[in-house]
């Protein structure tokens, strides 16, 4: 198993959503939490032996990390 920066089970703040309508009725999609995953899972080295689910547990994991760190800026 990886070696996980976060407990995906123990997420923090979705972020809401990542590209937001000004309908607030109409903010649905992917969300900041699944951007900054997809962002995290660009970045890493898929040469390394992992199970699509661990590449896809650390994704969130940095993510999470990206949300946390993000509410020390506000």
């Amino acid at each position: 198993m990886s070696n996980h920066i976060g407990d995906i089970n123990k997420m923090v703040s979705d972020g809401g959503p990542a590209f937001p309508l000004n309908d607030p009725l109409k903010s649905t999609g992917m969300t900041l939490r699944d951007y900054f995953a997809a962002a995290a899972l660009q970045a890493m080295d898929l040469t390394i032996q992992h199970t699509s689910l661990e590449y896809a547990q650390d994704a969130y994991a940095f993510a999470d990390a990206m949300l946390k760190a993000r509410e020390g800026v506000k």
